[in-house]
């Protein structure tokens, strides 16, 4: 009985591992490729197909999601001090700033303290039989007020430098000299980062979304800029980059390649005179990148459009540039931009509420390039050149008189029968 019952159990315990087996995933360990190389591997056809996620390359907002890592030349930001210091963060900044001028303060109030340890004027404080280098200098805490005061200009006249002390003079010089250097150099870093028209871009705004319906015959994708202040920018222009990753013929995988969105550099359309809203339009012809997207292809292309808006700010006389992007999902097929600028009584009002609306027109769902096909199509007949038209003609002629020819040698061939019948 015994062996009977091991038996099952080991029965049941092959079973068991076996479905254990069966029912366990199987993890393969794939080799380690590049980033772009693993999103181009197959999917499992079996599991459901969810939408990825786009990445962008440029914030709404307009700041680039780009991370700089593994830099290992770092020594470069130091050649160029200046706009590593203009291009930290406010805190940094201000902490840098207070750090520079308490470490020269300090600094100098040692070296102060130092001559006058040195020449023993610690030892005869009070005597006023001894000239010492600085009146009234009795410890380190009072050669650093002389050395704020020095390097500041403050000058209350409580300590004063005498003529007694050669080193003292030279000191003195040299800390007046670098002292303006640092003023100098931090006041200006400060005064940069404080006149940078960052903030200015922050009032030129972008419609959420772009849209592509039908202009003057033509599908044009379309979006909307503006400003929100009255002073305005001036030279301002508009440039659009598509960022989408392509391979070349040869198999090179080129990731986010950039091409150039034509929005009237060749026709002047691209330089604006922003006072209101402007609607900015792409037509989108043989040299678009979007020649052959239809309605059901476009939801299916990973791609970005990048709009640049530059210019120079009227107030501070400064270059100015803000930036927004557009992903798939942000580009409303058969859409347009709801009208904002209204006639009042001696002025024009803008409605910045309709600034982002849009609604809905009828458009095709084809792509331009299939469009211009059924355009060729249907104007085929009115397009023939007047050659061609008399050689259909010619070719009508030849072909009655054939018909008549053959109608003639029929109506010959009864007579001669006839005549033949009568005869006989």
């Amino acid at each position: 009985m015994m062996k009977i019952t091991e038996g099952k159990n080991t029965n049941v315990l092959e079973e068991d591992s076996m479905d254990q087996d069966i029912e366990s995933p199987v993890t393969i360990h794939q080799p380690k490729l590049p980033k772009q190389a693993r999103e181009d591997l197959p999917k499992n056809i079996n599991k459901e197909c969810t939408k990825r996620k786009i990445q962008r390359y440029v914030r709404k907002d307009g700041k680039c999601n780009v991370h700089h890592g593994n830099v290992r030349e770092t020594y470069r930001y130091l050649t160029d001090i200046f706009t590593t210091l203009v291009d930290l963060k406010w805190r940094f900044n201000l902490f840098i700033f207070v750090m520079v001028y308490t470490v020269t303060w300090l600094f100098f109030g040692m070296i102060w303290w130092l001559i006058a340890y040195i020449r023993g004027d610690m030892e005869h404080i009070g005597d006023t039989s001894w000239t010492p280098c600085v009146s009234n200098l009795n410890g380190f805490v009072s050669a650093f007020l002389f050395s704020i005061e020095t390097e500041t200009t403050i000058g209350y006249g409580y300590r004063v430098i005498t003529d007694q002390c050669p080193e003292g003079i030279i000191l003195l010089l040299v800390q007046s000299v670098l002292g303006s250097i640092v003023n100098a150099f931090m006041v200006g870093c400060m005064f940069v980062k404080i006149s940078q028209p960052k903030k200015r871009a922050e009032t030129l705004v972008f419609s959420t979304n772009a849209v592509i319906s039908m202009r003057d015959g033509k599908l044009c994708l379309m979006f909307r800029v503006g400003d929100l202040r009255n002073s305005h920018i001036v030279e301002a222009s508009i440039r659009a980059k598509l960022i989408k990753s392509k391979q070349t013929k040869e198999g090179e995988f080129i990731p986010l390649n950039q091409t150039d969105i034509n929005v009237g550099y060749y026709t002047g359309d691209d330089r604006l005179f922003l006072v209101s809203p402007l609607i900015i339009s792409h037509e989108i012809n043989q040299q678009s990148p979007f020649w052959e997207i239809s309605k059901a292809q476009l939801p299916k292309e990973e791609l970005e459009i990048v709009v640049i808006l530059e210019g120079m700010v009227e107030a501070t006389g400064m270059t100015c540039q803000a930036r927004s992007s557009y992903v798939t999902s942000e580009i409303l097929w058969g859409y347009r931009f709801t009208p904002v600028l209204t006639l009042e009584d001696g002025f024009y009002e803008v409605d910045y509420n309709s600034f982002h609306e849009t609604y809905e027109t009828n458009t095709p769902v084809y792509s331009a390039k299939e469009l211009a096909e059924m355009a060729n199509q249907a104007e085929l007949p009115l397009t023939w050149s007047v050659s061609s038209q008399l050689d259909q003609h010619a070719e009508l002629e030849t072909e009655e008189e054939e018909k008549n020819q053959e109608e003639q040698t029929e109506r010959n061939g009864d007579v001669a029968n006839l005549e033949n019948e009568s005869k006989v």
